[in-house]
């Protein structure tokens, strides 16, 4: 059945998939005979589907945009970039790379960066980190499956003569047994987690009052909680998951889902 599905998608596999392939039908078969019971057997064509398709890993970011209603930020296109962390160097390597995600993320809403801060009509706040481990609890859930049935049974089968006398033949029939699936089981694990964040806050250079310092125009949060704690790999995921939500407002946090393989998630790695 596998190589069925691997012929209907186009794929022609070698000799050493081939191989591979058949002797896993082989295992599959064992406790079957005649058609598949795909109730019996709920997980196979799952696994035919990741073996033909493969997987990527999805990630989940929730992000939270809020806007300055009073200033008119479509006016605002230029800006300059700076570290709102202290203890973050503009000239910090990490901070760089963070930095050209940032702007090749506010390109798409078409803001560009101005030569200096006095051209700037905005200046862009960047911070972002990884928190302290924290232990959360996860659930697995895994199908629960019990052999049923099997065994042998006699059946006596008629047979008649030339002269009309019938006679029984008795034969010994071999009933496999069948594998089904039977329940659930759910586990509850401790796993641990790291929660990394992205924040932007973009505040208005035109026109500065001394006495209370630059205007808030909008300021985007995206943070991620899983069992990474790989900032820099999740930098340029959370600059893309903010591209969607750049000077709006949310009202509330909203989820997004990105793949590393996404459109929007190349578009901000590759750069300008």
């Amino acid at each position: 059945m596998l190589s069925i599905l691997l012929r209907m998608g186009g794929y022609a596999p070698d000799k050493a998939r081939k191989s591979y392939i058949t002797s896993t039908i082989k295992i599959w078969r064992l406790p079957m005979r005649g058609k598949i019971n795909w109730q019996t057997y709920p997980l196979l064509p799952l696994v035919a589907i990741i073996l033909v398709s493969g997987c990527q890993s999805s990630y989940n970011f929730k992000v939270d945009a809020i806007n300055n209603p009073e200033i008119a930020s479509e006016e605002l296109k230029s800006y300059t970039i700076v570290s709102s962390n202290a203890e973050i160097s503009e000239s910090d390597l990490e901070f760089k790379e963070a930095a050209e995600y940032v702007r090749t993320a506010l390109s798409s809403k078409g803001y560009y960066e101005a030569p200096d801060v006095e051209h700037a009509d905005m200046i862009i706040d960047i911070s972002y980190g990884v928190g302290e481990p924290q232990i959360d609890f996860k659930t697995y859930s895994n199908p629960v499956y019990a052999t049923r049935g099997g065994g042998y049974s006699t059946v006596a089968t008629p047979v008649v003569d030339g002269k009309g006398n019938v006679t029984y033949v008795t034969t010994t029939v071999y009933h496999p047994p069948r594998v089904e699936m039977v329940g659930i089981e759910e586990k509850i694990v401790p796993i641990t987690t790291y929660e990394k964040f992205l924040r932007l806050t973009s505040r208005d250079n035109r026109e500065i009052d001394e006495s209370e310092g630059p205007v808030q125009v909008w300021s985007i949060y995206v943070k991620n909680k899983d069992e990474s704690d790989d900032l820099r790999k999740y930098l340029p995921l959370m600059a893309a998951a903010s591209v969607p939500h750049i000077g709006e407002n949310t009202e509330s946090q909203t989820e997004v889902k990105l793949k590393e393989k996404d459109d929007l998630v190349g578009f901000v790695k590759e750069g300008m």
